[in-house]
């Protein structure tokens, strides 16, 4: 009898050791009912261009969807008012740095991306932006460099990764550099697929894209960029489903910022309300998957934008501006899906990650 119970905890202890794997996705630690993360950032979208937007659309936003909201700080290490490089740095790595640099600390010391720590994991990983991908906020999900404004050092930083999805402007950074070197022949030797038209990139069946509309920045929707921004979301969340254990994608409406800066409040409008499509696309798939966590914010506040008056039965709203640059005050944060929870509540910037790395199980 002995005998046989030996034998019997012999024969489960096996079974365990055949079936444990360090990259189980049953290990300790790891969240079975969470796979993805779809974080959106409004580069200058504060709380009073929001409200605008809401008033000014005839349909509620696909903000509204969103089941928890928060507010998060901005401030840098050496400013009260940041700039997109910090401030994305912060974002993206969960460390506080100075105005300029891009996913580095106060020394230059390397800063690890949520996107670098998701590659690592296995999961797929994407960076879509209105801007050039080499601009400040999708850089600091991907790049390290003192200055943001090194767009080519930047883009020599994509080939050391291995993101699967890259769709912006920024063309030229790749292609036509100071050094002569040929950074798509490069992506191409690395098996990415590389498009130079909307329409090219939405047909693409690669796994592996880096998809270029615009040489260097896209122009504001009104001026004819279009719907590039909800398509490129759209098709970036094709490709990254497909990855069984999850993806990472950063999607970025660049050009809010660019109109608050402009004090331009038709194009204000406009940039946000193309961003809040390319929300509901997100959205949508989270809503149909189940798994994913879909989280709205801000990187800081542009313009100072003031609501004076409006009329939600004719959309029309009056706008004031009180800067043609960044504020200091708080954004919002809207989230959705599994871990929505985690984002209520007053926060600073650096507690993306942690919040991330908690989702994931990490």
């Amino acid at each position: 009898m002995k005998k046989l119970s030996k034998l019997m905890m012999l024969f489960l202890l096996g079974c365990f050791l055949l079936s444990w794997n360090p990259s189980n996705k049953s290990q300790p630690g790891y969240n079975p009912e969470f796979k993805n993360i779809i974080f959106m950032i409004g580069d200058g979208m504060g709380l009073a261009t929001v409200h605008a937007t809401m008033t000014v659309s005839d349909r509620p936003l696909n903000l509204e969807r969103c089941t928890h909201t928060g507010l998060q700080k901005t401030h840098s290490v050496d400013r009260y008012i940041t700039d997109s490089a910090a401030s994305g740095t912060a974002l993206a790595t969960g460390n506080k740095t100075k105005n300029g640099a891009i996913g580095v600390d106060p020394e230059g010391n390397i800063l690890k991306s949520i996107l670098e720590i998701a590659e690592e994991k296995g999961l797929s990983t994407g960076l879509v932006s209105t801007s050039a991908v080499t601009h400040a906020t999708p850089a600091a999900f991907i790049a390290h460099n003192n200055s943001r404004v090194n767009y080519e050092a930047i883009a020599l930083d994509f080939l050391k990764t291995d993101i699967d999805v890259f769709i912006g402007g920024g063309y030229d950074h790749f292609a036509i550099r100071s050094d002569s070197l040929n950074l798509i022949d490069s992506l191409i030797k690395k098996g990415y697929q590389v498009e130079t038209s909307i329409d090219r990139i939405l047909g693409s069946d690669s796994n592996k894209l880096a998809g270029f509309t615009h040489p260097g920045q896209n122009p504001y929707r009104l001026d004819g960029r279009g719907n590039m921004l909800p398509t490129a979301t759209g098709k970036a969340i094709e490709i990254l489903s497909k990855n069984p254990l999850g993806f990472f994608l950063m999607i970025e409406g660049s050009q809010i910022d660019w109109a608050g800066h402009a004090n331009s409040a038709d194009t204000l409008i406009s940039e946000t309300l193309d961003f809040d499509e390319a929300l509901g696309v997100a959205l949508d798939f989270a809503a149909r998957d189940g798994q994913t966590l879909v989280v709205v914010t801000a990187d800081h506040e542009t313009g100072g934008v003031t609501v004076l008056n409006g009329n939600m039965n004719t959309h029309e709203v009056q706008l004031s501006f009180s800067t043609k640059g960044h504020t200091g005050m708080m954004v919002p944060v809207f989230a959705y899906g599994p871990g929505a929870e985690l984002f209520s509540g007053i926060y600073d910037n650096t507690d993306f990650l942690g919040k991330f790395l908690e989702c994931y199980g990490f």
